[in-house]
Formats: C-alpha cells, structure tokens, sequence
C-alpha cells in the first residue's frame, strides 16, 4: 500500500509532530508509514483522512498489479 502522506501533510503545512499530535500517534509512526513501512489500521487510516477533508482511498492506495 502507497500514500499521499507526505504531499497531504505539505498541503494542510503540517508537520510530522503535528498531524501524530491530531490523530494520536507518535512522529515516528508518521515517518514509517510515509517510508511505506507500516500499513495503519482501518481506524488510524479513517483518521488521518478526516484529518485531510479525504476519502480514504485519495490518501491511501494499493499499488497495480501489472
């Protein structure tokens, strides 16, 4: 799974720390899953969309399989 994360982040000027802060994570959490090293549960994936104003497929999506 790929995100937007970073891009979204950028969008709303928000900082690692900051968006951790509102969803209730650590910045390290935020790293990683910007890093595609950690795949966030459904309900930390619903946050982080509410945090955006996004669906969360405009946020997170699975990567083709060509």
């Amino acid at each position: 799974m790929k995100n937007n994360l970073k891009v979204e982040r950028a969008i709303k000027n928000l900082t690692q720390e900051d968006l951790a802060k509102l969803i209730g994570v650590s910045r390290q959490t935020i790293n990683a899953m910007e890093k595609n090293k950690y795949v966030p549960s459904t309900v930390l994936s619903l946050k982080i969309a509410k945090v955006f104003g996004k669906q969360v497929e405009d946020v997170f999506y699975l990567e083709s399989a060509d």
